[in-house]
């Protein structure tokens, strides 16, 4: 199926790029040569807030790598099934995070993060560190 990459991963990406230094991304890529990588919406928006996209061209180049996984009715239906279940148990995490969650629990899919602790709070859902 794939899997969606969470801002951080991207951020990563960029900044071991920028540096030239082969890094926990490159080495996460390179452990899984047939895997398909994806973005979310969420995740294109978060990028275009950062300083590596300050112009259109930029957050474009960020982007381009990666299909970017669009807005769902049904995909807001699963946010709002998230949220009542974390809300309810004390355990919410960040808005964004939860429509990343959301669209990969809906394509079937797992999350690429550094921030486990969260992501892992989410039922059903495959969270991959790196």
């Amino acid at each position: 199926m794939g899997l969606i990459l969470d801002t951080n991963f991207v951020i990563t990406a960029e900044r071991e790029a920028k540096r030239r230094v082969s890094g926990k991304v490159d080495q996460f890529l390179a452990a899984r040569p047939q895997e398909s990588f994806f973005i979310t919406f969420t995740v294109a928006g978060e990028l275009a807030c950062g300083q590596s996209a300050a112009g259109m061209a930029q957050w474009k180049r960020l982007c381009r790598p990666y299909a970017v996984l669009p807005w769902s009715m049904e995909i807001s239906w699963q946010y709002g099934e998230v949220y009542r279940y974390l809300a309810g148990n004390g355990m919410l995490i960040g808005t964004n995070d939860l429509w990343i969650a959301a669209t990969a629990l809906v394509h079937g899919m797992g999350v690429v993060t550094n921030n486990e602790n969260e992501f892992g709070r989410v039922p059903g859902l495959e969270v991959v560190g790196y």
